[in-house]
């Protein structure tokens, strides 16, 4: 992408000012319309419904639980969309938890990765969904928390959070980041994001590619680590996971996982290919888990398939060719049951985590969407990677791999060299958060 002159210059006082004020314009009319949906959804089902739900009453709430608290050490403030986004933070946080020097507060937009978080809450404190950024829930939000240090995850510029971090000059970081010519700030039209990104103390960048396009925009602290995501991974494919229903279900064979099943295109390509392969097993791990999703895999099947929740260590999995994985946090952990894989998200811009199978040397496929994940175009270009946009694609990639113990052998090396070359961000990440000092 081509920028001018123009791209590079601040903006007008008084346009900066208008468009600040259009922002918050917005913000504040989808936090009234999103108050008028709670009216008539108190028990909501579906996920977007669940996500409004959770700002009922959000600041006071998180307000009243940070006046209760009885821990006087500093705040890290932790902010990850998604589960899948927080994974790619959680070594750099586990090791600073770890040390006891902070206090770690998390915030999720996501209403599953909530629920996960709040359940499982291994590396902080407290938990909550992040208020909308309208102006007024980010200071009450900051007044609350008063946090030490921010760390944001891959793709976070929420303009109000952001100005307000660096006019309280707190110390505020991007971890992971992939900047592509498609952010807002890459626009003529961006300079109000552009202004708010100077609020970041530093950049940790996947690629030389991103830290090359915030170079063109006026920004030099900038590093490339990579993605932290190869530490989390390799760690957990090296911690010793075992699961008694899926090793009853899988008795020694080769078996095909379909992981953070998306969406109904990931869904199409995966159940025509149990299909297609009845004498294979397949582990569904759908991104969504709902009755209403688990009966709509349920009927895309010829065969047989059970609920994980259904089964125990003494279930006779004799006519059983799907178990359908009905709970949370165990994917990376349940990669190493498998032989093959497709990981979804790859029909939309969310591919899910493709590194986590990679950590145990699969050969991985997923959907063609890959302009803002640099990992999946790479391991397309190694082999180890197959992008597939039709079931009869992804069926023409199994069928070559099935039984070619040869390749499958070889890919399963290229993997695990590739994940090898690219761990380390964690501490490289970790020494430059720890060593800045207001």
């Amino acid at each position: 992408m081509l920028f001018s002159d123009e791209l590079l210059l601040p903006l007008h006082p008084k346009t900066s000012k208008l468009m600040h004020f259009l922002y918050n314009q917005v913000a504040y009319l989808l936090e009234f319309l999103f108050r008028c949906i709670t009216l008539f959804t108190h028990r909501p089902r579906k996920k977007f419904l669940k996500f409004v739900n959770n700002q009922r009453g959000l600041l006071k709430s998180i307000t009243a639980s940070e006046r209760t608290k009885a821990d006087d050490r500093p705040t890290l403030w932790v902010h990850a969309s998604s589960l899948g986004e927080y994974n790619v933070a959680k070594p750099i946080v586990r090791q600073l938890h770890e040390s006891g020097r902070w206090r770690v507060v998390q915030t999720v937009f996501s209403p599953s990765g909530l629920d996960y978080l709040k359940r499982y809450r291994q590396h902080a404190e407290a938990v909550y969904p992040m208020p909308l950024d309208t102006a007024s829930n980010v200071r009450r939000f900051l007044d609350a928390v008063r946090p030490e240090k921010a760390v944001f995850i891959i793709s976070e510029y929420w303009v109000n959070y952001l100005l307000e971090l660096g006019k309280r000059q707190i110390p505020t970081y991007l971890i992971s980041a992939n900047i592509t010519e498609h952010a807002p700030f890459m626009h003529w039209y961006g300079g109000l994001w552009r202004r708010a990104l100077k609020s970041y103390t530093h950049f940790f960048v996947l690629n030389e590619a991103s830290k090359k396009r915030l170079q063109q925009i006026g920004f030099d602290n900038v590093t490339v680590t990579g993605d932290p995501l190869f530490d989390n991974a390799r760690k957990v494919a090296h911690t010793p996971y075992e699961n008694a229903v899926i090793a009853r279900f899988v008795d020694g064979r080769d078996v095909f996982i379909a992981g953070s099943i998306h969406d109904k295109k990931d869904l199409e390509l995966v159940s025509t290919l149990a299909n297609r392969h009845q004498d294979t097993r397949f582990i569904f791990v759908p991104h969504e888990i709902s009755p209403e999703n688990i009966l709509r895999i349920k009927k895309r099947l010829l065969c047989h398939a059970e609920r994980y929740s259904d089964c125990s260590a003494d279930t006779d999995f004799s006519k059983t060719q799907v178990l359908i994985i009905d709970f949370m946090g165990a994917l990376a952990s349940i990669y190493r049951y498998a032989r093959w894989a497709y990981v979804g998200g790859g029909f939309t811009p969310y591919l899910h985590s493709i590194i986590e199978a990679t950590a145990y040397g699969l050969p991985v496929a997923y959907g063609p969407c890959v302009e803002r994940k640099p990992t999946a175009q790479e391991l397309a270009e190694l082999g180890v990677g197959r992008i597939v946009e039709t079931a009869d694609e992804l069926d023409e990639w199994f069928s070559g791999l099935k039984h070619d113990h040869n390749r499958l052998a070889k890919i399963s090396t290229t993997a695990i060299t590739y994940m090898q070359r690219h761990e380390g961000a964690t501490e490289a990440i970790i020494q430059t958060i720890s060593d800045y000092e207001r």
